[in-house]
């Protein structure tokens, strides 16, 4: 899909459509909406009238042959109050106007940007919108449409003249984050026949080479001679081998002395609980309990394009949870890469483990930052549902500068307790630790806890995203499935350290 800026006065471009966007209550139109008013003689004024037009949060009315414009349609699409309007609502409005017009057959469109934003800052939002719009899951269907549906450019209008190059970059970047963000939700969306470890790392592999990054994978041997022994205790029960995936980004002229970010990536391709096995009701939605690690290879991706000034690495552990005859079983114990050992309450604690030893190698390779990302615990859906990304992290200053880098990226995320009452939980009677907490509750907490464990005084970052990382339900400005929730957050955080 094409996105171009657009110099023309809107009410001249040739397209399909042209999309403006409505405020809530406001009973006089005014700037482009006066003079698109004007133009179709009130028309506007009277769809207001008889409330077919509010501007109501996401509310589409699609005008057909407005006049004074070249345009065959218009389509106004609400953008709530005007004092609560935010640049990155223009995310939501830009997607849904692509899955409105897109399921009605249109090919192009004009986006007509809102007078008090017109910057980069909203041009690179239109552009991440419209592309994450964009995703379809339908990959594996062979009974397609005869006429496929999609948007083949998109015009922006109305941004400031004489920003030309920012708003070219700005552009730039929102592809480079998008594009990125649904390289992740493809990955998340694969059934795990056609995503073992294996095969995950060869595609690690192939997106590292196209867009220069470094690149190492660790096959069972070496994780053996690494004595990574929570990994290797999630993945015996699988015939997959597992694999380590190592991706380095390094920055043109590194400062020295400066920081080193470690992304650490929970990638379980398929999680049957081992033998303390889940229920069979949704069980195939475990293809996507890798979803940490495909944030972070997303994450990864991008910044090979966005060049920030810091140093990164991303170490993904990849293996099946499954229940063989040679799977550990609730008793176990076995000894982490850092040496502390761990005692196996619940086969389907597995996230946490594997996490171990990925937060021990990412130090082991000179991160002085970390953060996790993982679809952990269905804890954190019972605290915040499916609305909120859990964050969780140490010290507390970082954690509120990573959750500043959410607020800017558009992202929701809630601030979890670290108490120490929640290490307590974690401690075992037969080892150094457990991994599952003691007590009734705070799911979440203990197992961040037992992260933060491994972690230990390095600043440490755990995102859950159990609950956010899919959604069964489609929205308006999003397909149904993978989200790619927390990837802009993480970019925005590397790109400002």
């Amino acid at each position: 899909m094409q996105i171009q800026l657009e110099n023309k006065p809107y009410s001249s471009v040739d397209a399909d459509a042209l999309v403006v966007c409505v405020f809530d209550q406001e009973n006089k139109f005014e700037g482009a909406l006066g003079e698109i008013n004007k133009g179709m003689k009130g028309r506007l004024d009277s769809l207001t009238a008889t409330g077919e037009l509010t501007g109501k949060s996401l509310e589409t009315v699609l005008v057909h042959f407005p006049e004074g414009l070249s345009t065959g349609r218009l389509l106004l699409i609400g953008a709530g109050k005007r004092e609560k309007f935010a640049t990155g609502d223009l995310r939501k409005i830009a997607g849904t106007a692509l899955r409105y017009l897109k399921g009605r057959g249109m090919k192009n469109f004009v986006f007509l940007a809102p007078e008090n934003d017109r910057g980069p800052a909203a041009a690179q939002a239109v552009t991440e919108g419209l592309i994450v719009a964009d995703f379809e899951s339908d990959k594996y269907r062979t009974e397609k449409k005869p006429k496929p549906r999609e948007i083949r450019s998109v015009s922006l209008a109305g941004f400031e003249a004489g920003l030309g190059a920012d708003l070219t970059a700005a552009i730039e970047q929102g592809r480079a984050i998008a594009e990125s963000q649904n390289f992740a939700r493809d990955l998340i969306n694969e059934p795990s026949n056609k995503l073992t470890p294996r095969m995950l790392a060869a595609k690690a592999e192939a997106m590292a080479r196209e867009v220069g990054l470094g690149i190492e994978i660790l096959d069972e041997r070496k994780i053996a001679e690494l004595k990574m022994g929570a990994l290797l205790g999630v993945a015996q029960g699988s015939v997959e081998p597992p694999r380590v995936i190592v991706v380095r980004y390094e920055p043109l002229h590194p400062r020295a002395g400066g920081p080193v970010l470690g992304l650490v990536g929970k990638a379980v391709t398929f999680d049957t609980g081992g033998i303390s096995i889940k229920p069979a009701n949704n069980m195939e939605a475990m293809k996507y309990d890798m979803g940490g690690g495909a944030t972070m290879l997303a994450a990864m991706r991008a910044l090979a394009f966005l060049k920030p000034s810091v140093s990164v690495i991303a170490v993904i552990p990849a293996t099946e949870n499954m229940p063989g005859g040679r799977a550990q079983k609730p008793g176990d114990v076995q000894v982490a890469m850092s040496g502390k050992t761990i005692e196996v309450i619940n086969t389907d604690a597995e996230g946490r483990m594997i996490l171990a030893d990925g937060v021990t190698y990412a130090r082991k390779l000179g991160a002085t930052h970390l953060i996790d990302a993982a679809t952990l615990t269905g804890a954190i859906g019972v605290a915040l549902a499916n609305v909120h990304v859990g964050a969780f992290g140490t010290p507390r200053e970082y954690l509120d500068q990573f959750l500043e880098s959410a607020r800017s990226a558009g992202e929701k995320m809630w601030p979890m307790p670290m108490d120490e009452e929640y290490e307590e939980m974690i401690k075992s009677n037969i080892a150094d630790i457990r991994n599952t907490g003691s007590g009734k509750g705070g799911g979440a907490s203990t197992g961040a806890w037992f992260i933060k464990v491994f972690a230990e005084d390095t600043p440490w970052i755990h995102l859950d995203i159990a609950s956010t990382c899919w959604s069964d339900e489609g929205r308006l400005w999003l397909a149904k499935g993978p989200t790619g929730v927390a990837i802009r957050s993480i970019i925005d955080f590397a790109l400002k350290l």
